[in-house]
Formats: structure tokens, sequence, C-alpha cells
């Protein structure tokens, strides 16, 4: 089928679930109402599921309903012909979301999802980058809270920079930022059956890690900043934070010839006393242990099982802010510093859901102005200011401080 003979503009894989639902939701209160399908594997939910999101959105156009099992092939090519972007909500995406990316690419649309797994994004890249490159075809990870304001932030942070000091400066220049993440949220089902599936792989993931601290590109030296040391803070303690964020930042960085000469990035998590780190730190040990078996997956898995969630009166108490620190030091030594601020309300749901969709529109509707960049590629490398004037119209704030 031609792409313009395609009948839907999204199809949303994983509908049922929490944080689909909320995509859904998102993606029928627009404005301009878009070509939309809902698909998943059991009919009788996605009805269910069509039913309470019609029900709050009465004038909306009901969208089409289809069938797709994630582990066959056949249904996702048959799928991914029928439109022109895939959003898919369906994880641990190591366990269910690689055949879906191939299919995406051989049908040629577009793809976004939520992931956070590092090993999974890191074998997707491997995979089908330069397959997805041959098809123009725009592959984005990574495009909820993980990673979308902390690699839409330093984007944010360079181009603000750019204005200031100009784009040939940046480029013979040594650039450091550092993100400080502070909010109030709870994990979803998805990230937490997500981070229990990835921890029996600590291994790739360290070697994986220790790649990223130090990558030559084009004559550029690009660096991930990560030493196990506490910092005080006026209001807390920071903590490296090793989640998939820098990663996806240093991916950035290297497309991105402004981001430096040389690039150094950290990422931290905030907390206000150190006991609660200590009390984290403990936690996060535990689950870990339990997580290296089998029946200790399965457990843990029972204890937030994905597709649920906390109601609207809870999910409104949430907020979260990235704060970027950012010093350069131009070839000709003067020195330069910028403060800069993305914000927004809860983390893990509401605004995870916005980004998704919003990742979605913009590849959908910003065709022509997107950077030409296909293959595997980061939120700023695929979308760029587009999504970033996206996100800031549906009110997430990047700000100068």
């Amino acid at each position: 089928m031609s792409k313009k003979q395609r009948p839907y503009d999204i199809i949303l894989i994983g509908a049922t679930g929490f944080t689909g639902q909320l995509t859904a939701d998102y993606l029928l209160k627009q404005p301009h109402p878009i070509r939309l399908a809902l698909a998943g594997r059991n009919s009788d939910k996605l009805l269910q599921v069509r039913e309470l999101l019609l029900a709050d959105n009465p004038h909306a156009t009901a969208p089409d309903l289809l069938l797709a099992d994630s582990h066959n092939m056949a249904s996702l090519r048959e799928l991914c012909s029928q439109t022109h972007v895939v959003i898919s909500t369906v994880g641990p995406y190591a366990l269910h979301g690689e055949d879906l990316v191939a299919a995406c690419i051989t049908q040629g649309c577009d793809y976004v999802d939520l992931t956070g797994e590092p090993q999974f994004v890191s074998r997707m890249q491997q995979t089908y980058h330069h397959d997805a490159q041959h098809q123009n075809v725009k592959i984005v990870h990574c495009c909820g809270f993980d990673s979308i304001p902390h690699d839409l932030g330093v984007y944010f942070t360079l181009q603000t920079l750019c204005q200031s000091l100009g784009d040939a400066v940046l480029e013979q220049s040594q650039v450091e930022i550092a993100a400080y993440v502070r909010g109030h949220g709870d994990i979803s089902g998805g990230t937490w059956n997500s981070a229990i599936e990835a921890m029996p792989n600590w291994q790739a993931f360290i070697k994986e890690r220790r790649r990223l601290h130090h990558q030559t590109c084009q004559g550029r030296d690009i660096y991930l900043h990560e030493i196990p040391k506490l910092q005080k803070l006026k209001d807390g303690w920071a903590a490296p934070l090793p989640t998939i964020d820098p990663a996806i930042v240093v991916q950035s960085a290297k497309r991105y010839a402004y981001y430096g000469k040389q690039f150094r990035y950290a990422h931290y998590a905030v907390v206000p006393q150190l006991h609660r780190l200590a009390l984290a730190s403990a936690a996060v040990a535990g689950i870990f242990t339990v997580a290296q078996f089998a029946k200790g997956r399965e457990w843990l898995g029972k204890r937030r099982p994905s597709g649920a969630g906390p109601v609207a009166e809870e999910r409104a108490k949430h907020w979260f802010t990235v704060e970027f620190q950012a010093q350069v030091i131009t070839a000709n030594k003067e020195q330069h510093t910028l403060r800069t601020l993305v914000s927004g309300g809860d983390p893990g749901y509401d605004e995870t859901a916005k980004m998704l969709a919003e990742s979605a529109l913009c590849l959908l509707l910003d065709k022509d102005v997107l950077p030409k960049h296909y293959g595997i590629v980061t939120p700023a490398e695929g979308m760029g200011t587009a999504l970033l004037s996206r996100l800031q119209a549906a009110g997430i704030r990047f700000e100068e401080k």
C-alpha cells in the first residue's frame, strides 16, 4: 500500500494499558482530528477501552480497532502497512518490542515508544539503524520522561547558547553540562517491569556504559561523566543517576557539532535528605538481588503490574524539574555559564503520555521541517526544534533561569 493511500495517520499499539489509554485520550482531544486506530491482541479489552475513551470524549471520532500480536510478524507488517506513524506502549520492550521495530522499517512507517531499557535501545541501534536509514524511517525510542526532558533540555540549553555565542564558537569550545533531576511521582507498572527484566543483564549494561564514558566523533571528544560520589546542594544531596537518559544525550551530542569540540555530560538525582538516599539505595539493592532469579522477577512483577496506575487526583500532585548547569570555555579561554530548567506535572503518566503523543504528532504533521536524520535516532536528532515547540505549546516549560 502506498503511503498516500494508508487509512490511518497513527496506530497506537498497547492502548489497553494505563499509559496507552492516557496517550489515546490525549490524541482524541486534539483540536484537529487525526485518523487513529487502536491495536492489541484482545478485541474485548480494546472494545472496553474505546467505550471508556468515547465516554470522556463524546465528540471524538471513534478510533478503529485492529488485532495484532507483538510476536506475530505477519500481523505486525499488516498493521504497519496501514499507517504513517506507530506508537508502542507495549513493554518490557526487550521482550515485546523488536519485531514491531523491524516491521515499521520494512513497511516504511515512523515509530515512537516509551522504553527506558538501555540494552534494548543499544540492540536496536546495532541491528536496525542502517536499514531504517536506507528506508528514510525514523525509529525514535525514549519519547516519555525517559528521555525527552533530558535530551531536549540539553538541546534547548545549547540552542540558547548558540543565540548568544554562535554555532562557530561553540563548535570549537569545551562544553560541560550537569543535569539535576528533582520530582515527586510514582513509577509506572511498565517502567517497573522493564527495569526488573533488565536487571539480570547488569554486566552487559556496565560494559555498554563504560563505552559511553569517552567516545570520539569526527575529531570531537564526547564524555559521560559518572563518578560514584555525592554532592551536597542547598536543597539536598545529588547522586549519579544511571538511567538511559545520559546515553540518549550522548548520542545527540555526537550528531550536533555545536555541542562542542569537547562535550561532557553528567546526570544526577537530587533527594532532600541523605537518609532517603540511603533507604532508596538499600531498596534498589534488595530488588536487584531478587531480580536475578526468574521466580523473583515474577514475584516482583506482581507487586506492580503493567496497566495499573494512580487516579487523576493523585497524579495532579506529582511534578518534576530538571535543572541544567552549563559551562562553556571557548577556544580563546573565555568562560560562559548558563542555567536552564525543564519542568512539568506528573512525570510517570500524564506528562509521559503528552510527550509520547506529541512526538507522534510531530512525526506526522511536521515532517517537512524535521531534521533529515533517519535511522534509530534520539528525539533531539529526529525532531529537534519542532518537538521542542510542540512541548512548550502543550505546557511543558523550557526556560532560561
